[in-house]
């Protein structure tokens, strides 16, 4: 209510599952109708998030909450889960879908293949700056959203397996518990090293409407109305040219984490970090009282048009246009006047008394006879008729085709082995492996004699014609294959003529989405179980690794202690003196990786994918070696490891 009376076109919102603040209240169906009706009387849209991966065994479930979403009127739905997007398209071919920024795509390909994927618009990354955004809107077509205020998390959206792994509470699935609020230290002083202070980019609105970006995004669930009142209040005043360092101090006092950033949009990226202070709390109590004042009341939103007809020996007539629609009252016959006949002035004072509802009068005609007189109680009640029939919400149809169940399928083969190395030197002779692959900033020369595929690196912030160069140099090399990291450089690589597969990164989470792409690695949020029942052609597993649970494009390193000292070897520490290695490249991001590696060795005859894959990151030959000789002989490793959560699962 606070967005809508403050002005807000839109609103998204969630239901009671699949939507990626599961941890809220949300909406139940019954609610989710009434809100639906409350918003569209006032020509406002409603969004439902389903935001989330979904499994083969809630498909059915996320089925049934579309279907009621729709019934209740939905505008559209924001969804990260590909599998997910096609059941929509399929079942539901009148629904709108969004690209929830949870998608991870951030090149001209990636947008490009959400279109043909059939969303009509796309949640750009929070990371994007400016010119980006330009280069992203002059070569596709897709709608742009664009988050212009709210909180920054520090890894790219749908790419964050840090909450899942320490604690089973998965982004992904909509249960974020925020550990990188806590304490992540790149030099051990116990220092917040991967807590951004929050995005606002409403003093940028000029440039992001001249940019292309068609809508303006406030992150506003879990948030107290008065929060939602400000952000809106004052992108509205942007959008008209009057947002002022006043507005901007009234969003800091109600909620900031050390104020705001603009380093992604700006490319600025020195100065983003933050934590949540005493100060920074304290300062909402002396704006709370005023800003709940901008919502305590109905908002006149709609403008009304009316006709009044008053004509001897006829019923009245009035006639009210809003909102697109039109809508006719009669009423009672009027009678001759004795004293004070009806004028065209009291007509326009009592049909102007809208009282606490989203109308107020935009223009009025009159057609009245001479002499006549209609009570005043007559008038209020045709008035108060017309609104009711305009509140009132049209039937809700559209088309729905059944639930296409796909069949899971336990797998009985023996897996062959794939392999990604960082280097070619961790390579050893005769290996075991399939298919091998190295990242494209390693020499020609290692690709040659390794005969590797390459492995997309993932966050290709503006460096799509980077990679498209650098993947045609291997071409003309000869290499075939190409590890996908996210949907863009799927499409890029395909396009290219390469033998393409699919990355962990691409959070493939069920059998439709497993059908999207060639011989994927699953996602490894997934349980064991999960995974050995997936019913698509040629999956895999990460079967040993130490896993990535962040990218992010701020190096949490570089703004600490800085490159010179870093030294490409830095890490961070947790409250607990847990060491997370941070891995940077000659690519835009970096990625921080798990303390310990997932080790399957001595758990082989439980797997049932098709494939397994080892994910090496700092390991050398010898150990490689040694890692290889574990699985073939299915033992149990010596080190320290975890089974990720094959086992655990998450919530």
């Amino acid at each position: 209510m606070a967005a809508v009376r403050c002005g807000a076109n839109a609103v998204y919102l969630g239901t009671k599952d699949f939507n990626a603040r599961r941890n809220a209240k949300n909406f139940d169906y019954e609610e989710l109708f009434e809100v639906v009706s409350y918003c569209h009387s006032r020509n406002v849209k409603v969004y439902v998030t389903i935001n989330t991966l979904i499994s083969d065994t809630e498909m059915k479930a996320a089925y049934k909450t579309v279907e009621a979403a729709m019934r209740c009127g939905a505008d559209g739905f924001i969804v990260q889960d590909l599998g997910l997007a096609k059941m929509i398209r399929q079942s539901f071919p009148s629904a709108r879908l969004h690209a929830s920024t949870q998608c991870s795509v951030a090149t001209p390909d990636g947008f490009n293949r959400l279109e043909k994927l059939g969303f009509c618009r796309a949640v750009l990354p929070r990371e994007m700056s400016l010119e980006e955004i330009k280069d992203i809107r002059s070569k596709t077509n897709i709608e742009l959203e664009i988050f212009v205020h709210g909180a920054l998390c520090m890894c790219v959206s749908g790419q964050c397996y840090l909450s899942s792994m320490l604690g089973q509470r998965s982004g992904n699935r909509g249960l974020c518990a925020q550990p990188c609020r806590l304490s992540f230290s790149a030099d051990n002083s116990g220092s917040f090293d991967l807590s951004l202070k929050d995005l606002s980019l409403i003093s940028k609105i000029k440039e992001i409407e001249s940019a292309g970006v068609i809508s303006l995004k406030i992150e506003g669930r879990m948030k107290r109305p008065e929060y939602v009142a400000a952000a809106v209040s004052a992108c509205k005043k942007a959008v008209l040219g009057n947002y002022s360092p006043e507005d901007e101090n009234v969003l800091k006092s109600v909620f900031s984490r050390s104020g705001f950033t603009d380093g992604y949009f700006t490319g600025k990226r020195q100065d983003m970090f933050g934590t949540r202070s005493k100060e920074d709390v304290v300062a909402a109590g002396s704006v709370l009282k005023e800003l709940s004042r901008l919502y305590d009341k109905e908002t006149p939103l709609i403008p009304i048009d009316l006709s009044f007809s008053c004509k001897r020996n006829e019923p009245i007539r009035l006639t009210a246009s809003a909102n697109r629609k039109t809508v006719v009252e009669t009423g009672t016959v009027p009678e001759n006047a004795i004293n004070k006949p009806l004028t065209e002035e009291k007509i326009t004072e009592r049909l102007s008394k809208f009282g606490s509802t989203q109308y107020f009068l935009n223009k009025i005609e009159t057609d009245l006879d001479e002499g006549l007189i209609v009570s005043a109680s007559e008038i209020n009640r045709l008035r108060r008729a017309v609104v009711e029939r305009l509140d009132e919400q049209k039937e809700i149809t559209f088309e729905s085709r059944p639930l296409n169940v796909v069949q899971q399928k336990q797998k009985n083969s023996k897996p062959y082995w794939t392999a990604r190395f960082l280097s070619a030197e961790q390579i050893p002779e005769n290996h075991p492996f399939k298919r091998i692959f190295l990242p494209p900033w390693s020499d020609n020369s290692d690709f040659i004699k390794t005969n590797a595929g390459v492995e997309i690196p993932r966050g290709l912030f503006g460096y799509e014609n980077k990679l498209k160069s650098r993947l045609n140099e291997l071409k003309k090399l000869g290499v075939i294959n190409a590890l996908c990291s996210d949907l863009g450089s799927y499409e890029t690589a395909k396009s290219l003529g390469f033998e393409v597969f699919g990355n962990f990164s691409l959070n493939v989470f069920n059998s439709e989405s497993a059908n999207m792409f060639n011989s994927p690695l699953l996602s490894f949020e997934m349980t064991l179980n999960q995974a050995n029942a997936i019913n698509a052609n040629d999956t895999g597993i990460i079967a040993y690794g130490r896993v990535p649970l962040m990218i992010t494009r701020n190096c949490p390193v570089k703004n600490r202690i800085g490159c010179e000292k870093c030294n490409k070897g830095g890490t961070l520490t947790d409250r607990k003196g847990y060491i997370f290695p941070v891995l940077c490249s000659p690519y835009p991001c970096v990625e921080i990786l798990n303390p310990n590696p997932i080790v399957m060795s001595d758990r082989m005859d439980e797997i049932k994918t098709d494939f397994i894959h080892f994910y090496f990151t700092d390991e050398s030959k010898e150990a490689v070696e040694q890692i290889v000789k574990l699985y073939k002989n299915k033992q149990k490793i010596n080190s320290n490891y975890t089974r990720g959560l094959y086992y655990r699962g998450v919530k």
